[in-house]
């Protein structure tokens, strides 16, 4: 009961979520309930719009955000918020608040407590709606005492880009628990209506969840399957032509269990196949069952599915369907088409590569035998009984078995073999002309089997060659470095878990880059090449305003300094007391800042984070951990190498230094700040030091310091 009552949270945690993007959108901040003074650990910037603070003045605050009170703040609705906070309630409360410029505005503040998967509460959402006339803005305010903020060409209009980014978090938030609704109880609906209540919602670490009866695609098993439906594959290449051909009267008979088989080992592929993870374009291998199903539907489901048709059950029940049926079962041969596009998969494999091309010769010439003995049976039946030019009758002759009838005529199989030879002959060479094209019929079909034979000869022989030398070779290196982590897990003795954490991440990481090391591509290029093809790699962080004095040559210098990493969750990017060597921007995903196993902040999609640029001592300690909650994708600016690349523009550093102090989200270097103590009410804004007056104060209060735990 309790466990079903945890999952009924999980679930409405995404409609908790929508709800309160429709009333606050964007105004919102997230306060730590497990820390001393319960401080904000992650500020939207839709609350800088309603507010004028920014993020980094607002982190490390009590998230009763009491630094927006005023003369005319009412005693009862503060004590209303610090109640919701110290009983771990939801409450709405209508208070007004004061600008960063000391106007007054009415506003609802809505505080959900959100908790994890012990029902504990970790975590305050604190909503703002503004009630504000349409005539009075906070825009109007910021353009009076900041003029450069709405003017600068990196902010849209409306602050619609600060919304978006401000969501970032919550949305990486609801995502872990999103899951397919199912329909609710008349009780529950019925519940839901009379209390009007919102459930509260669960804050963790994403965990990557593996629904019941997923099937990796990686695995052992799953690798012993693709083997087996291969050879099931050739044989209906192999079969299907065969018999449309060859196979007349009983025979069949002897053949229809092992097609019967093969069309249920085609059905249980189709269902296996619902249940089989893959790899995203993004990297990211895909347990989610209804994602899995809807990719498979839009790829290779109807081609499996016309492979799977049981026509042969017909046979079974010994139905007759004349030449029809075997007709209709050449559409399986379709099938072919998804094993050469799962021939990359064994491309590492040499001389499985060699033997897959020489298969597909061998069936090449398997099919043309095929159509060469229909064409000798068809000139046949269309002549006369005095006709006796085609093929089959110089076979008949040289065998001393006259043919009788049109209907006696020699054996299947040296039939099936003079054609395999004639076709095997025509596609290798030009033909030994002991079987030869008589008929007008036969030698436009030679001259096409020659044509081919050209092709075939050149394609298969020459690809062969070509893997070899080429593209084997990055192959190859794939396959090495997984042999390598193969004899790593055995020779150490990794446990499965790590194991299974170190694979997940090389296959993702191949799937992103497909193997290529950019520091082998970028070393024959010229060095202008170097910088433009960095700048076009990583333009997401060097768009950030703090290189917009830098000239297009120190772009072009720094972009050479960045690198991509990727972060699967709950993988820890820095732990407390490691040197930060580089500064860090989120491109996609969230990360939590922890120090004493307690959250700091919540870093999400747009965060700069790091340390500040000191030329004299430019390496120093992480006082937090960063450790990822969801998969993260990062750009990363070697400090060394940032540093000594502003040293050659020195009309530039400073501003950039500068820059760098204002625009990072987070300082992992001193993460300390002074908080109010808990019944703090004080009827007048406190100073919160803003960007402007940097100038007056020392070098500590530039970056904004936060929360330490144990500190109140």
């Amino acid at each position: 009961m309790k466990k079903a009552k945890e999952m009924s949270l999980l679930k409405d945690l995404e409609k908790v979520l929508k709800t309160m993007g429709k009333k606050y959108p964007g105004n919102f901040v997230l306060g730590n309930a497990k820390s001393d003074g319960l401080p904000v650990v992650y500020c939207s910037e839709g609350f800088f719009e309603i507010t004028g603070f920014r993020r980094s003045q607002v982190i490390g605050k009590r998230c009763s955000c009491s630094f927006l009170y005023g003369a005319l703040t009412k005693e009862e609705s503060k004590q209303k918020v610090e109640d919701a906070l110290i009983y771990q309630q939801e409450t709405t409360v209508n208070i007004c608040l004061y600008t960063k410029y000391g106007n007054p505005f009415w506003c609802q503040v809505e505080i959900i407590p959100i908790t994890n998967e012990n029902q504990e509460v970790v975590l305050f959402l604190v909503s703002f709606y503004q009630n504000m006339p349409k005539d009075q803005n906070i825009e109007s305010e910021i353009t009076e005492h900041d003029p450069d903020i709405l003017s600068s060409p990196t902010n849209e209009s409306n602050f619609q880009k600060r919304k978006q980014r401000g969501r970032q978090v919550l949305f990486n938030l609801s995502k872990q628990f999103k899951s397919s609704r199912k329909k609710m109880s008349q009780l529950d609906k019925l519940q839901e209506a009379v209390s009007g209540q919102q459930t509260v919602p669960e804050y963790k670490v994403e965990v990557q969840k593996k629904g019941r009866g997923i099937i990796l695609h990686y695995g052992f098993v799953k690798v012993l399957w693709d083997w087996l439906i291969m050879l099931c594959t050739f044989y209906i290449a192999i079969m299907v032509p065969f018999n449309a051909a060859f196979i007349v009267g009983e025979f069949v008979r002897t053949t229809i269990y092992a097609d019967v088989a093969v069309e249920i080992i085609f059905g249980i592929d189709i269902i296996l196949n619902f249940r089989t993870t893959y790899v995203s374009n993004t990297g990211q291998v895909i347990y989610d069952g209804k994602l899995i199903a809807l990719n498979y539907i839009k790829q290779w489901f109807l081609m499996d599915l016309l492979a799977a048709i049981p026509f042969d059950l017909l046979y079974a029940f010994q139905v007759e369907t004349g030449t029809l049926i075997p007709l209709l079962k050449v559409a399986r041969l379709l099938r072919l088409i998804r094993l050469f596009q799962k021939m990359d998969r064994y491309s590492q494999y040499g001389s499985v590569v060699i033997i897959l091309l020489l298969s597909m010769f061998t069936l090449t010439a398997h099919w043309l035998a095929c159509v060469w003995y229909s064409i000798g049976k068809f000139e046949l039946q269309k002549h006369p009984t005095s006709w006796r030019i085609g093929w089959l009758n110089e076979l008949a002759d040289t065998l001393n078995r006259p043919i009788m009838n049109r209907t006696h005529l020699p054996d299947m199989w040296s039939c099936y073999l003079t054609a395999l030879y004639f076709t095997c002959s025509s596609l290798t060479t030009v033909g030994f002309g002991n079987v030869s094209a008589n008929t007008n019929a036969e030698k436009i079909f030679s001259v096409c089997a020659m044509l081919i034979g050209a092709m075939m000869y050149a394609l298969v022989f020459g690809n062969v060659t070509a893997i070899v030398q080429r593209a084997y070779a990055r192959r190859a290196t794939f396959h090495m470095k997984t042999n390598d982590l193969k004899e790593f897990y055995h020779t150490y003795n990794i446990p499965k878990p790590l194991k299974h954490r170190i694979q997940d991440y090389f296959q993702s990481m191949w799937t992103m880059n497909n193997g290529i090391n950019l520091n082998e591509l970028f070393y024959e290029f010229p060095d202008e090449m170097k910088g433009e093809i960095s700048m076009h790699l990583h333009k997401e962080i060097l768009s950030l305003p703090l290189f917009k004095c830098a000239t297009h040559g120190c772009m072009k210098a720094i972009s050479l300094q960045i690198r991509r990493t990727f972060c699967a969750p709950g993988e820890y990017l820095i732990h407390r007391g490691d040197a930060i060597s580089y500064l860090y921007f989120i491109l996609s995903g969230s990360l939590e800042i922890l120090k004493d196993d307690k959250v700091v902040a919540l870093l999400g999609k747009g965060d700069l984070f790091g340390i500040d640029l000191q030329f004299e001592d430019p390496v120093a300690s992480s006082s937090c951990s960063v450790k990822s909650l969801t998969y993260c994708e990062l750009q990363c600016i070697n400090l060394m190498g940032f540093i000594s690349v502003l040293s050659l523009y020195p009309s530039v550093a400073e501003k950039i230094a500068n820059a760098v102090q204002q625009e990072l989200t987070f300082n992992l270097k001193d993460c300390e700040i002074d908080l109010e103590t808990e019944n703090n009410f004080d009827n007048t804004r406190p100073s919160i030091i803003d960007g402007d007056d940097r100038n007056n104060c020392n070098s500590s209060a530039i970056v904004p310091r936060y929360l330490l735990p144990g500190s109140g």
